[in-house]
Parts: C-alpha cells; structure tokens; sequence
C-alpha cells in the first residue's frame, strides 16, 4: 500500500475515581493530553518512529508501548495485521502523574488506526482494544480512565467480562482544576498499599456518597455533590503517598471547590468547581501550597470534556 500523509489524534487527560468511584468513575479534561500521527506504511505492523514529551521513558518497540500495542489488538481482530502503519508519538501530558497518561496514548493508537482504515467500527467500539493497551502498563482491565479519553464526559464504568457504559451529565459551568505535583507515585505500588478489608461503616458510607453524587450531577445539586464528594476509603490510605496534599485539598475547600481528591493514583489533585473563575482560585491556593513546599507543579484550569479523543 503506498504512503500518504498524516492524520493526527488528540487523545485527552482524564481523572480516573474521581474520589467516590474507585476504578468505575473517570472524567475527560479539555487539557493536557497525547497527540498522535499516524500513515500508512509499506512495512507491515507498526513502527513507532518518534516519540516527543516523554524525556526517553517510554519504549518505541510496538509490543511494549501501549499506543502501538492497542493499534494490534484492533488490527488483528479486523483481521488486518498485515497492513504497516508509522506512528509519531507526541506526549502532551505528564508520565506517571496519576491522568490517564498510558490510557491516552491507547486510545490514540487505535483512534488513529480506525480514521486512516475510513472507521470500520464506531468510536465506542474502540474501546475493548484500548483497554487492552492500558492493561499493558497497568495490569489491570479498568475502563475509567480509558473510557472518558475516547468518550469523552463523566462516565460510570461498571462490569468485569462486559464493560457497562454509562453518561454522567454534568451540570452547566462545572470546571476542574487539577494540580500535578512533580513528585513520583507509581501506580502499582499505590494498588498494591491497598487493603482488601472495608469496614461496613465506610463501605455504606461511600456507597451513599457515590449515589448522591451521581444524582447531584443529574440534578445540577451543587450542594449535594460537594456533600457526596468524599471518598473514606481510598483517599486516607494513599494521601500519605503526596506530600502536601492535606494542605492542598484544604486550601482548595476553602477557596471555594466543591470537594478535592486523589486524580486515580496521584500524585495530580483534582477538585471539582461550580464556574471557571472559582477554579482559577481554587487551583491558584493548591499550587501556593506547593510553591511555598518548594515543589514545582503544572496547573490545568479545564471544563468537561464532552468528546472525547478526536481526529485534528
């Protein structure tokens, strides 16, 4: 098959649990994210040919990079992994800070895979191969942070051999400001800190906080999602993890966020907010915190992202 120029992807952060949906919850951000080039080649597979933003830490061989890797998965279930492919990777978003970076880059490959084959399945059928992908780096089949990237919005993602996907709406004027800290969280280690053995108490405690957000996001309850958005279980085990983050989510209750977590495993923070101005606050107070620390960190100021991954 002859060459042909490049089509690009923009795969968007996501903030996987957002506190009360451990490992079922995600939420996409309009930024920061991964953008993807891809064309076809007369080698067969793929080939990643650069990679930018990722200071040397992520693998160019096809099997061990998640973009690649989701892309083959697609490829051979069409039946089509003879076909070449050339990928440019360009990572737009921080490694290892708790946004769904790996989640990105799969879904990336395989969006970009699926607009230069003119879209042989639709966009949500996408998603089985990019999990996959994310399986490669995390080692677990979780749609939360994969799911948004492709679909964009706030999504309950429930189900373990069949994914059930499911629309959050979202009230009008909800922004997110996340902080990423630059301190290092492995993702592994911060699963693996975790205990099996839920006290009844919290486990009731957070399933009604996980009710009364979902239903405080459909009603546009701003007061009801600030109340449910309180996580009693995963959050104390790990905050120990981010230096400062007591401090941080302080500072952003007080300047007016309707509640603050751990972005998926951290070391990000996010806190959700009722209009673009009080997360401007809110995130200015958070980054204060870890200014004075002497920790640098990035500042994203983001509405929901309703799309999803796109084609630029």
């Amino acid at each position: 098959m002859s060459k042909q120029a490049g089509i690009k992807v923009f795969a968007p952060a996501t903030v996987g649990n957002l506190a009360v949906g451990f490992d079922i919850m995600g939420m996409a951000l309009e930024k920061p994210g991964d953008e993807l080039i891809a064309r076809f080649s007369d080698k067969p597979g793929i080939q990643i040919t650069a990679i930018t933003g990722a200071k040397g830490k992520l693998p160019k061989d096809p099997l061990k990079n998640t973009a690649s890797f989701a892309a083959l998965q697609f490829l051979k279930h069409l039946g089509e992994d003879k076909l070449g492919f050339e990928f440019e990777l360009h990572k737009k978003m921080p490694i290892g800070s708790g946004l769904g970076s790996s989640a990105a880059s799969a879904v990336a490959g395989v969006m970009a895979v699926n607009e230069l084959l003119r879209r042989p399945l639709e966009k949500k059928e996408l998603l089985p191969f990019a999990m996959q992908g994310e399986f490669l780096a995390s080692g677990g089949m979780h749609a939360d942070n994969v799911a948004p990237s492709l679909l964009g919005g706030v999504l309950l993602c429930s189900g373990t051999q069949h994914i059930d996907i499911q629309r959050v709406p979202t009230p009008r004027g909800l922004f997110a400001a996340v902080l990423y800290p630059h301190v290092e969280v492995l993702t592994r280690a911060a699963r693996k800190m975790l205990s099996d053995a839920v006290p009844l108490k919290k486990h009731i405690r957070q399933s009604a906080n996980l009710g009364g957000f979902i239903i405080g996001m459909y009603n546009s309850d701003f007061d009801l999602i600030s109340r449910s958005l309180q996580d009693v279980i995963i959050e104390p085990q790990r905050q120990s993890l981010i230096p400062e983050f007591t401090a941080a989510k302080q500072a952003a209750l007080d300047a007016g966020a309707l509640g603050c977590s751990i972005s998926g495993a951290g070391p990000s923070i996010f806190a959700l907010c009722q209009n673009s101005l009080i997360a401007e606050n809110v995130g200015t107070a958070m980054q204060r915190i870890y200014h004075n620390a002497k920790v640098e960190s990035n500042l994203y100021i983001s509405a929901i992202n309703h799309e999803g991954a796109i084609k630029l």
